[in-house]
């Protein structure tokens, strides 16, 4: 669908919207087309949750926790590296 920008900026509530249904909107500036606005999916984690859904990962809701990672005291600290090259 082909929309000038007059028109886009008058409705753009209404155009959104159906970009969001999947339409892509052409906008015009004197009849030649100037930019595209297409929706974004609705889910953008549609991968993980296939993988709840079969059972390879679960979630208890909660924040992610990392892998407990020990940075072991070797050489000099780096807020020390940091003050030397501030002399």
């Amino acid at each position: 669908m082909q929309v000038s920008i007059r028109e886009f900026k008058a409705h753009l509530s209404r155009y959104l919207a159906q970009a969001q249904k999947g339409q892509p909107l052409d906008i015009t500036s004197h009849r030649k087309v100037v930019a595209r606005i297409i929706g974004v999916p609705a889910t953008e984690s549609a991968g993980v949750e296939r993988l709840i859904a079969s059972g390879s990962a679960q979630w208890a809701g909660g924040k992610p926790v990392g892998a407990a990672i020990l940075l072991s005291p070797i050489g000099r600290s780096m807020s020390e590296t940091v003050l030397d090259g501030r002399e």
